[in-house]
């Protein structure tokens, strides 16, 4: 059954978040009490899923106000709390597919794909969308393994070409440890599309010991990668099923750039939940 508040933070998910937290400064002068981290949680979780304005923030709801969440966000982000939830997540599903005894975090196969998304006003990571007429857009860039779960995501202007992430993306794959030996960090294969044909990058992923197998431009479609990239395309549907991604409403991109981190660790925490 669908959660009908989906912004309210639940027991388990909190308990994976707040010991991440950083410690808040102690208050140099009197003046109202501050706004409990998890209420605070509560209150950007309601923006990303409604995508509602910050100062629409329905206070009757306990939230405190929409620029105590945003403050809030934008430290927790700078603290690098959302990389270290969607590091504990990955490490819990691969415990748990261990105890179910069932296939491991699919690491050998990895997807890649981004999707544009419309900017409401100009900012940093901000540009020229070519399939919006021109007008100010971003784009989100993802990486997923084998299952579609969010190995890697960013944030770019809406004209930067995609080739250009290929390698910060696989940079950023996260070390998760498996049953025996070193944690693996590095899939086997890596899969795109043609906006990743580019000979240069290719030498670049084999030279990290990853076979690419990108479709090549010139060549009628029909390539067969279908089969297997279409989990990324269906990872990119959850992600814009969070209203505050659909269209991006922030100038600062580090304020967008948490909300899709925060995106990230949610749908990881969602495959996680599927196996308890």
């Amino acid at each position: 059954m669908r959660n009908s508040r989906p912004w309210i933070a639940s027991d388990e998910l909190w308990s994976l978040i707040e010991p991440l937290l950083p410690v808040p400064a102690p208050k140099l002068v009197a003046g109202r009490p501050r706004v409990p981290d998890r209420q605070a949680l509560c209150g950007i979780l309601f923006v990303l899923h409604t995508g509602i304005q910050g100062e629409y923030l329905p206070q009757e709801l306990g939230f405190g106000s929409g620029m105590t969440c945003r403050r809030r966000l934008a430290t927790w982000n700078d603290a690098g709390v959302w990389d270290q939830l969607h590091l504990v997540l990955l490490k819990l599903h691969l415990v748990l597919l261990k105890l179910r005894s069932t296939k491991q975090l699919d690491r050998s196969r990895a997807v890649i794909d981004s999707s544009h998304v419309r900017a409401a006003r100009s900012g940093p990571k901000g540009g020229p969308s070519p399939v919006d007429r021109a007008r100010p857009g971003s784009k989100h860039h993802v990486l997923v393994d084998g299952q579609g779960i969010p190995l890697a995501v960013s944030l770019t202007s809406g004209n930067r070409n995609d080739i250009t992430q290929l390698m910060p993306l696989l940079a950023k794959i996260p070390s998760v440890a498996g049953l025996v030996g070193r944690p693996r960090r590095r899939p086997d294969i890596l899969l795109a599309d043609r906006g990743y044909d580019h000979d240069k990058y290719r030498r670049l992923v084999w030279a990290q010991g990853i076979r690419p197998v990108i479709a090549r431009r010139g060549f009628p479609h029909g390539s067969g990668l279908g089969v297997h990239r279409w989990v990324v395309e269906r990872t990119i549907a959850w992600l814009h099923g969070f209203r505050r991604l659909r269209v991006r409403r922030e100038r600062r991109d580090d304020i967008h750039e948490a909300f899709l981190g925060l995106a990230t660790c949610l749908i990881t925490h969602r495959h996680v939940q599927r196996l308890c």
